[in-house]
């Protein structure tokens, strides 16, 4: 079944985690996503590790889906060729630092001068522009300066950076967000144009609660654990086995009737949220003892169903390989092994479900250059002849 961005090409020169992220949302959605990757590299340069023979399971996840091909962009033939592509692209998308596309004849006036409805991505540390667009990134750096690493954590612990590379994933959903309302707008205008977003700025659109708390209070937001500013009791409490994580209690009295503790109910410090939220420390400790009495999976059993909050236990990713709710929705999939390996490894699904034209289950990475000729073929009509050409001259691999 065709996706919903079937038959939009997008010539990909990223790299790294934000960039391909960003890409793979539209491999995922039905786009023809091609990968150019340089001339020369070794298996083991296509990814970092962990690698398991020789393979990058990063670049297994983060190339999965697309084709790809190799271009020396240093090289004046290979330059020539991208620029031809990018004229046959719907999308080109890139992640270096400013100024690496121009350097190349790839830049956005470049390519707009060529093919006038070119939609042209890029993600940077800190954007195109301003005192910091030569400075190098990455997701922790993100995270620091974006405010969310300020947010994470416990305050006698200094900063923290979640666990996933949120400062990279976030930045690559914007620029995929972008690139499909470009590709809308388009349909009316017949114009393409330039899309920026900065990790940094990705990351204090996720602080917008606290910016405006701060211009509103003159509060400095901080580090509260798993605490919530505005509710408690919330977050994860140890039980016998595990964690209990509760949040959004809507029936303090019935909650508190369910785990056998009436005496809170009648408490004068808890019956407010407001008096729970002043009294937190005591609240917290009455739940952990009480909480410590039975399994985690026990009180879920006792409270889920209950209609008086939000409860879940706390997944490893190795739980979520035998968890019923990922498995009915089939939210790991296998994607087979490239190179005529035998065997697959498991990816997430796309979460995004469309119900007439589903997103695209995830399929094998491409192997090294594996569509250089299909792509050059199809879309710039050269003969094999002209290929072998190419690749005698080093412009391609």
């Amino acid at each position: 079944m065709a996706g919903t961005l079937n038959g939009i090409r997008v010539l990909d020169f990223t790299w790294a985690v934000a960039g391909p992220f960003a890409t793979t949302q539209l491999a995922d959605l039905g786009a023809e996503v091609v990968r150019v990757e340089r001339v020369g590299l070794a298996e083991h340069q296509r990814g970092l590790g962990p690698h398991v023979d020789g393979l990058s399971t990063l670049f297994f996840a983060t190339a999965r889906g697309k084709k790809g091909m190799c271009i020396a962009l240093d090289t004046p033939a290979g330059a020539d060729i991208a620029r031809r592509l990018a004229v046959k692209a719907d999308v080109v998308v890139s992640n270096f630092r400013p100024g690496t596309m121009e350097r190349h004849g790839l830049g956005y006036e470049d390519l707009r001068a060529l093919n006038p409805g070119i939609i042209w991505a890029a993600i940077s540390g800190y954007g195109q522009t301003g005192p910091y667009r030569h400075l190098p990134s990455a997701d922790a750096i993100a995270q620091a300066m974006g405010g969310t690493m300020s947010l994470n954590g416990y305050p006698d612990r200094g900063p923290l950076r979640v666990g996933v590379p949120m400062g990279d994933t976030v930045a690559g959903l914007y620029l995929a967000l972008g690139v499909v309302a470009a590709i809308h707008e388009r349909r009316e205008s017949g114009l393409g144009q330039a899309i920026e977003v900065a990790l940094t700025e990705a990351q204090m659109a996720l602080c917008d609660l606290e910016i405006v708390r701060h211009s509103a209070t003159g509060e400095i937001p901080s580090q509260q654990g798993s605490r919530h500013s505005s509710m408690a009791p919330f977050g994860p409490f140890p039980a016998a086995d595990g964690y209990l994580v509760l949040a959004n209690i809507t029936d303090w009295p019935k909650f508190c009737a369910l785990i056998g503790r009436d005496d809170m109910a009648a408490d004068e410090k808890y019956r407010s949220n407001r008096g729970r939220i002043a009294n937190v420390d005591d609240l917290e400790e009455e739940l952990r003892r009480t909480f410590s009495q039975r399994t985690a999976g026990q009180w879920l059993d006792m409270l889920r169903d209950a209609g008086v909050g939000s409860f879940s236990g706390v997944n490893a990713v190795a739980d979520l390989f035998r968890d019923p709710q990922v498995a009915a929705r089939k939210g790991l999939v296998e994607v087979a092994l490239p190179y005529g390996r035998e065997g697959s490894w498991s990816l997430p699904a796309s979460p995004l479900r469309l119900s007439r034209t589903p997103a695209q289950p995830p399929r094998r990475m491409p192997e090294y250059g594996e569509h250089t000729d299909e792509i050059l073929g199809r879309w710039l009509a050269l003969d094999a002849g002209a290929i072998g050409r190419l690749r005698a001259e080093g412009a391609v691999g």
